[in-house]
């Protein structure tokens, strides 16, 4: 492994750290989130048309730059993460434009990506916010809460001639108010026959109403969708629908909008993932994230420094005071920590059977709440206030540990995966 950028991904980072500095100051941060959809239009239109961002998750004979690690996205993220520029990139092109990749059709593939890369189709994958982080297998193993619910609840599909039908309601969805296409998991097949399949569904389909939420961290919008008789496509083969020979067999999920649930493997024993696309997906998006929390710890790190050097308390800089030298210098040391290993989690996501996204995250989220606690305090009284912007990262350690953790979860689920505490694997070893 090669530690050191290429010169073209410091250029992606040179680049984008100076647009932001122009159009993402925090009170531009502020506005934007104060618009309906949550984010500046113009700003994601340079970012994606400009300087292609969305692409860099994307294959190239679909738009896409066709890396092959997600080192590039991860730099992206990490200066996003510094400026707190909300965005629908994580949403469309971490979460939905994979699975499209993975699952649909080649029709689909060449209708809905090159759209995603440009930016002009922005999209949201329809999770509930609280099952978000187990149905990307990174705290947990998925059990029935693909759709909102279990067979009974959440997000219904039936088929009729003309067509596939949603009904149901998904809620605290990221994106979901404003995002053009939305990827929604629902029942279908009846109790019996219960199946989960993936359907693609307009943002301004008929019978579809959409509300944006109250969250936490304002920078990450999240909404509800209500389906009344939505029209849907369904992701994948058409011959994969309920009553067909295929829908039951067991054959893999590549290019099939199926997820199954099945009890966990026995203790020990390896098996594959019954949705191995979203346990690919979610070790990504978690590499990603990742860096993205790195690029604020070390944002909110800078501004306390700044501050430490300029406020004086007894006639000279709190700065210069031992303790508060050893108090920044112990973040320093906990956000180069949580920069390695997002990076290194994002460079292993090319690597087959090494997925570390989970563990990567788990640090990173800690080191910006870290740090944004610090910051909050070393500021005074002024960090405490509604008008700094220190409070903003706070809410985004928070926020990010509501959706895709907590970390102590992120870590025993990774554990649990690696088999660290397997009896028969001690056994082995101790042999």
């Amino acid at each position: 492994m090669d530690a050191r950028f290429t010169p073209e991904q410091d250029h992606i980072r040179r680049t984008l750290r100076e647009l932001l500095r122009k159009r993402c100051s925090p009170g531009d941060v502020r506005a934007a989130v104060d618009t309906p959809a949550g984010y500046d239009p113009a700003l994601w239109t340079a970012l994606a048309e400009h300087l292609g961002l969305p692409g860099l998750a994307l294959p190239e004979t679909h738009g896409g730059v066709d890396g092959t690690t997600t080192t590039e996205l991860a730099l992206a993220a990490e200066e996003l993460g510094r400026a707190l520029a909300p965005s629908p990139l994580l949403a469309t092109a971490v979460l939905t434009a994979p699975l499209i990749t993975a699952l649909g059709t080649e029709a689909q593939r060449a209708d809905l990506l090159p759209r995603m890369a440009s930016g002009t189709l922005t999209a949201a994958l329809a999770i509930p916010g609280t099952a978000l982080s187990t149905v990307l297998s990174l705290t947990g193993e998925p059990r029935g809460d693909w759709a909102g619910g279990g067979r009974a609840g959440g997000v219904q599909a039936t088929q009729r001639p003309d067509g596939w039908r949603l009904y149901g309601q998904v809620t605290q969805v990221l994106d979901a108010h404003s995002a053009d296409l939305l990827l929604i998991p629902a029942h279908t097949g009846g109790y019996a026959r219960s199946r989960t399949l993936l359907f693609l569904a307009q943002g301004n389909a008929p019978g579809l109403v959409r509300t944006r939420q109250t969250s936490l961290d304002p920078t990450r919008p999240r909404g509800r969708l209500e389906l009344r008789d939505v029209a849907a496509e369904l992701l994948g083969e058409e011959a994969d629908v309920p009553g067909s020979p295929s829908a039951h067999a067991d054959a893999p999920l590549q290019g099939r909008g199926e997820l199954r649930d099945q009890p966990p493997p026995a203790r020990g024993k390896r098996t594959a993932h019954p949705a191995e696309p979203f346990a690919r997906v979610g070790d990504t998006a978690a590499a990603v994230l990742a860096a993205e929390a790195v690029g604020a710890a070390a944002r909110i790190l800078e501004l306390t420094v700044e501050h430490a050097l300029k406020r004086e308390q007894f006639g000279r800089a709190i700065g210069s005071f031992q303790a508060v030298k050893h108090r920044l210098a112990d973040v320093y040391v906990q956000v180069q920590a949580a920069r390695s290993a997002a990076y290194y989690a994002a460079w292993a996501t090319a690597r087959e059977g090494e997925r570390v996204g989970a563990l990567a995250l788990a640090q990173a989220i800690d080191s910006l709440r870290t740090a944004a606690a610090e910051g909050i305090q070393l500021h005074g009284g002024i960090g405490f206030t509604w008008e700094h912007e220190a409070q903003l990262y706070f809410k985004r350690a928070a926020g990010d540990e509501l959706l895709f953790g907590p970390t102590h979860r992120l870590r025993a689920h990774a554990a649990e995966a690696a088999r660290l505490f397997d009896e028969s694997d001690a056994g082995e070893v101790a042999v």
